[in-house]
């Protein structure tokens, strides 16, 4: 039904693009899979647990969901907090209810890759919801041939870098930080910790995905009300002919130019996960400011900067007979890099969200799938107040203490999307 519904939707999404030179008009709402779902065609159907039975004998599992849900992250070169938040899922529901695949790492290029990670997962018939984190560019080719085979399947997206018109029509769900909202945070922040300029790293790829570009004007707009002088930089895309270790290479010799120019007092923004661990150790070393990382958390790239332990052997392995890592307490990490800033003079110049964002993204889409997977939220709609609750329940699980996050739905040139849902947060400063 939803391969109809989908078709359907595409030739409206088609009108209101000829139509908008006329009129604004909000996008349809995304085709919803049925409540109970349909095997494909020479495919068995899935077996249902008869009543006060379990459906796998892996004893973590504790019952939550029938079938399987299927993770797909970036790898540890690109995300190390996507890839280990399937892995925290993996743990809490165990490997035979958790599938965890990576797209390749120059996904930009390997398109045709990406569809075979799809289609791999789309085969096997107990998978009812697939969570992807980050949907990264080349993702709607990939889960438009998803959809052929299966569409009965709940899709998350997170963090999606393609047009949200087009990923709003493939997915159930998409969550992602409120970056519009978020542009003029990052400033105000910065401005707070002493700043006077806010330099912006980037790259086209980026810049073209609607919301990391209004992201940016926004700063360059709060920037310029705030009296603070705005620079856009251009440095190299890791998914480029000089991969990660250039696009890292370029960073670490870039900034401590860039600090000798513009000052210390210059905030450093990097559009870029891959970016992130040589911008802070540029940062700290040079006295500058860094407001957030591009994904805001205590464990992206402040650990990895600053020779602090994040994940740890949890002692148990994957499918395939690899570690699975876990969290070390976030209570421990964050009085850790506050004591190593505070040792090497930059205290009070480093900030992030309290909790990890991409990480909570990953974690409530999954849990929002397994209760559509148990008819505990509507089919055809999204509930905001339910993903608003889980992200309570994570955010005081990894912090230990409420966390106040805001969500809205995500509108873009007077079009909203009822199933794009934004969050942000207050800041963390160390």
């Amino acid at each position: 039904m939803k391969k109809k519904i989908f078709c359907c939707l595409m030739a409206l999404c088609m009108l209101l693009t000829i139509a908008a030179c006329v009129t604004e008009t909000p996008a349809p709402a995304p085709g919803q899979p049925a409540p109970a779902p349909s095997p494909s065609p020479g495919q068995p159907a899935p077996p249902s647990p008869a009543p006060g039975e379990v459906a796998t004998g892996d004893p973590q599992y504790d019952g939550a969901f029938p079938g399987k849900i299927a993770i797909v992250t970036n790898t540890v070169d690109q995300n190390e907090e996507e890839f280990r938040s399937a892995e925290a899922l993996q743990l809490k529901y165990g490997v035979d209810k958790v599938i965890h695949r990576t797209w390749p790492v120059n996904f930009s290029v390997e398109g045709e890759q990406m569809i075979t990670v799809l289609q791999r997962i789309a085969a096997d018939p107990e998978v009812r919801a697939l969570i992807i984190n980050q949907a990264v560019i080349n993702t709607i080719a990939a889960v438009d041939k998803f959809l052929e085979m299966r569409d009965d399947v709940f899709i998350v997206l997170c963090s999606p870098a393609e047009n949200p018109h087009d990923t709003a029509l493939r997915a159930n769900l998409l969550l992602n930080t409120n970056d519009p909202a978020v542009g003029a945070r990052i400033v105000q922040q910065a401005h707070a910790q002493g700043a006077d300029t806010i330099a912006h790293y980037s790259f086209p790829r980026h810049m073209a995905v609607p919301h990391l570009a209004l992201r940016r004007d926004n700063m360059r707009a709060e920037a310029a009300r705030l009296g603070m002088r705005f620079v856009d930089l251009t440095a190299p895309d890791p998914t480029g002919d000089l991969g990660v270790p250039g696009a890292q290479q370029f960073i670490f010799e870039d900034v401590p130019r860039q600090i000798e120019e513009l000052g210390v007092n210059t905030a450093f923004f990097s559009t870029n996960c891959a970016k992130q661990v040589p911008l802070i150790i540029r940062v700290v070393e040079g006295g500058a400011i860094y407001p957030q990382p591009c994904c805001p958390s205590p464990y992206h790239a402040f650990p990895g900067a600053l020779g602090i332990e994040a994940f740890v052997p949890s002692g148990e392995v994957d499918r395939d007979g690899n570690p699975i890592m876990r969290l070390r307490d976030l209570s421990e990490v964050v009085e850790e890099i506050r004591n190593e800033l505070r040792a090497r003079g930059v205290a009070g110049r480093l900030s992030t969200w309290p909790a990890p964002a991409s990480m909570m993204w990953t974690t409530i889409g999954a849990e929002y799938a397994i209760k559509w997977i148990n008819g505990d939220v509507p089919q055809n709609d999204i509930d905001i107040s339910v993903l608003a609750e889980l992200a309570a329940a994570y955010s005081l699980e990894v912090t230990g203490e409420p966390v106040g996050i805001d969500f809205e739905n995500f509108t873009l040139d007077g079009v909203t999307f009822p199933n794009f849902v934004l969050g942000v947060m207050d800041y963390l400063t160390f």
